[in-house]
Formats: structure tokens, C-alpha cells, sequence
């Protein structure tokens, strides 16, 4: 009754929204769409294209080339040399908490909670970023409601609710709250479907399947411990083997993967054993989790956490403690990762705080400790493209590549002022060198007017 009181909330709210809605673009559509004069940074090259015309047929690119015109009815918009990039995106969102803090997500009404995140996804695609793989939680809703048209906001490749053993990363009762009653949950973070709590292979199965049922496009589970979770440490692993390889064998007959959060290299490394193929965090991975990866062509979303203005604003002695470790792991993790050369994607995890959307360009700046501009705009475009194909038939968008700008691409498009390449401080400021912003070869917004 609580999911159909949530749905419904949610189509009351989009009815409201749908007048200040730019509309997607309609299947079968042709409208035309050229930028005349740009310089394609096409998300895999190293160096701008010469001047070029880019036309977007319908919601796809369809040709890119000097000579390239459109027809007569056709809206042209003069890029005068400007970037035309891919839309950038992040590998481990949390649509929940662009409006929602962790204390009201777990202790507030759920109700207000998803209408609050509704209200917010179009600030998410004003940051240019237009595909996020949102890692847990029930927002399968949030994400129909966006690709119908209904509400604005980017492309979700859902998760559904995060998986958690009891006393996980996922279990924030309070200690009147045990012991917990057969089958009953607790909490609104629960009863909302945000988070599952569950113990043994035929539970994770149940859960893992559910999810699949919803339209998940891939599984994430808690193999370790959290920094903001209160009953547990880092340096411990979460699920039996068991339990961990039920859940990655039953994605694997769905044709697509599990995705764990893990940051110590105990975790990792119980975890890939388990057949995982994404490693959410590792910023705790010793050397022999780093060749552990490699040899199992697994993939890492690692954010670059500091210990600066962007520090995660947290609650307790207990979690700042375990903020304080893990921070100590970062500059050798991401070191690791490039000694051993493995698949990184970029995503900043919202750091549990709504205030943080406005810094995401300045995350993604801070990669540059480790990777030069160019590298870290290609991991938050085509790399993290690549990554999401993971997911192969349950990825939800399948009538072109994401994060590239070629023929056949979603026109999914940032035109903006200055070469991102040699000034990837550019993307710290979207609301001012963001001149263009296309989704789905829809504009959602045009400063060039």
C-alpha cells in the first residue's frame, strides 16, 4: 500500500510539473537540430576536432562533418568555434539525497522524501550531467517519470534498493529496535524499498530478484563496511561467500552484473571472489586487491575524496574516525589503479549532502591529482559509457552509444565556452560556461539566445 501511496504522490506531482517540461522528443521524430562551426571533443580523442558541423536528427546524431547541412525547417545555432561535447555523467549517484539529507532519508516521510527529489532532477541536468547510474534506493518511479517527459532531469540506470546483511552498511536501526520481528521492517528507509535487509542465500535471491522485477539494470549490495553507517567497521567484510555469489550467479542469468560497496582491500578482495565485476569505493585497496581487479577485469568507481571544503559533513566521532582511514587511502588507491592499469569510472557518491550538486564539477576537477584533464573528461563521458554497458539487455537505453559524440549517438550535448582539455576548470562553473545543454535532442537549455 506504502509503494502505491508513493506512485501515486508521484503522478499527482508530475501532472503539476509537465507545463515547465521541455518534452522528449517522440518516437519517430526527425526534427533537425545543427551546430554550425564546433570543435567536437568527441569523449575518446585527445584534442578538439577543426571546425565542424554537428546535426541531431531526432533524439540521435546524424551527421557529423564540415559540410554537413539540414534541411530547411531545420534549427540552426551558430557554435562560433565553441566545445561541443558529450553530456558528462557519474557512476555511483544517489538520486535520494540531491534534495534529501541522510537523517531524513532515514528517519522522515518517505512520501515528501521522493517528491523532494522529483522537484530537484532538472538542477542534475543543469550541472550537464545527463546519465547517472543512481546506486540505490527506489527510484524506479523518479526514473519513468524523466524518460516519459513527465519531470526533467537526467538518464537513470537504476539499481533499486541497496542489499545489506544485518548490522551492514545498509542497517541504520536504532538499538530499541531490536531484535528485529520475522520479515517486518523497521524504518522508512525500509518500508520505502530504499534498502534491503536480509540473511541467507533464499532472502538475497527474493531481494536481488525483486529488483530485477522492477527494472533494475544492475544489482548493488554492501560487501563492506560504511563511513556514515554506525554498526559497522571498515575493516570488515559483509555477506557470506555464499550469499555474495547467490546474488552476482543471479544477476548473471538476468544477463547483467553486482555492484558492491567496499573500500577496504579485505572487502574488495572477499568480494571479487564472489564474482563481483564493480567495486564501489576501494579507496582502502592494498596491492594485491589492486592485481586482484585487474586479474578479474573488474571495474572500480572510486570518487576522489579529500580532506578539504568538500569534506562529508558527518555526525558522529565513530564515522568521522572511519572518514579519517579511508581518506588515508586515496592518494595510494587511485595510484594503484594507474600501476595496474585498471577500469576506473568517475562518480562522486553526492557525498550524502543535496548542498554538494553544486560542487559536482569540482570533483570532477579534482581527478587532475591523478589523471591529466583530458583523461578525466573521457572517464566521465565515454569510459564511464563503457562501463555502464555492464548491464548489456537490462541497460535502458539501447538505440545508440552514450558519451561519444559520433554518428548513431545519443544527442546527448554540452556546447561550452573554452577547450575543457587545457582548462578542465571549465566544468567547474556549468551555469556559466554551460552555453547549450541537450538531452535526448531535446534543449533544456540555451544561453546563446
Amino acid at each position: 500500500m506504502r509503494g502505491f501511496l508513493i506512485s501515486t504522490s508521484l503522478f499527482l506531482t508530475a501532472s503539476v510539473l509537465t507545463a515547465s517540461v521541455a518534452g522528449a522528443q517522440d518516437d519517430g521524430d526527425d526534427t533537425q537540430i545543427l551546430f554550425e562551426n564546433v570543435r567536437v571533443f568527441d569523449g575518446v580523442g585527445s584534442e578538439l576536432s577543426e571546425a565542424t558541423n554537428v546535426l541531431v536528427t531526432g533524439n540521435l546524431i546524424g551527421a557529423i562533418g564540415p559540410d554537413v547541412t539540414a534541411a530547411g525547417d531545420a534549427t540552426l545555432i551558430a557554435g562560433e568555434g565553441r566545445t561541443l561535447m558529450p553530456g558528462l555523467s557519474d557512476c555511483h549517484w544517489h538520486l535520494l539525497q540531491i534534495a534529501v539529507s541522510n537523517p531524513d532519508l532515514y528517519f522522515s516521510d518517505p512520501y515528501k522524501n521522493i517528491i523532494k527529489v522529483a522537484l530537484k532532477t532538472e538542477h542534475t541536468l543543469m550541472q550537464g550531467i545527463t546519465t547517472v547510474r543512481d546506486m540505490g534506493g527506489n527510484l524506479f518511479a523518479i526514473k519513468d517519470l524523466i524518460d516519459e517527459g513527465s519531470i526533467v532531469g537526467p538518464r537513470v540506470l537504476p539499481s533499486g534498493a541497496n542489499i545489506s546483511m544485518t548490522s551492514g552498511h545498509g542497517e541504520v536501526r536504532l538499538p530499541n529496535m531490536l531484535p528485529r520481528p520475522e520479515g517486518r521492517a523497521l524504518i522508512d528507509l525500509e518500508i520505502a524499498g530504499h534498502t534491503f535487509i536480509v540473511d541467507g542465500v533464499p532472502a538475497v535471491l527474493r531481494r536481488v530478484r525483486e529488483n530485477l522485477m522492477r527494472g533494475a539494470s544492475q544489482i548493488k549490495a554492501h560487501a563492506g563496511g560504511g563511513v556514515a553507517s554506525q554498526t559497522d567497521p571498515l575493516d570488515g567484510a559483509q555477506f557470506s561467500p555464499e550469499e555474495l555469489s547467490a546474488a552476482v550467479e543471479e544477476a548473471k542469468r538476468w544477463n547483467t552484473y553486482v555492484a558492491v560497496h567496499a573500500y577496504s582491500a579485505k572487502a574488495v578482495k572477499h568480494a571479487l571472489e564472489a564474482g563481483v565485476t564493480s567495486i564501489e569505493h576501494g579507496q582502502m585497496i592494498d596491492e594485491e586487491a589492486a592485481q586482484m581487479i585487474a586479474e578479474n577485469e573488474a571495474w572500480v568507481c572510486m570518487q576522489p575524496f579529500l580532506d578539504d571544503e568538500d569534506r562529508i559533513p558527518l555526525d558522529s566521532e565513530f564515522s568521522n574516525y572511519k572518514y579519517d582511514l579511508m581518506l588515508a587511502g586515496v592518494d595510494t588507491a587511485y595510484t594503484l589503479a594507474a600501476e595496474y592499469d585498471l577500469k576506473v569510472g568517475f562518480g562522486t557518491d553526492m557525498q550524502q549532502n543535496p548542498a554538494m550538486i553544486d560542487r559536482w564539477g569540482a570533483q570532477l576537477v579534482k581527478l587532475t591529482n591523478w589523471y591529466t584533464p583530458v583523461e578525466a573528461l573521457q572517464m566521465a563521458t565515454s569510459v564511464n559509457q563503457e562501463f555502464f554497458r555492464l548491464s548489456g539487455p537490462r541497460h535502458p537505453y539501447q538505440e545508440g552509444p552514450l558519451g561519444v559524440v559520433q554518428e548513431g549517438a545519443y544527442a546527448d550535448l554540452l556546447l561550452v565556452d573554452g577547450n575543457p582539455l587545457e582548462d578542465i576548470e571549465i566544468v567547474a562553473d556549468p551555469g556559466a560556461n554551460f552555453r547549450i545543454i541537450m538531452k535526448d535532442g531535446v534543449i533544456y537549455k540555451n544561453t546563446l539566445e
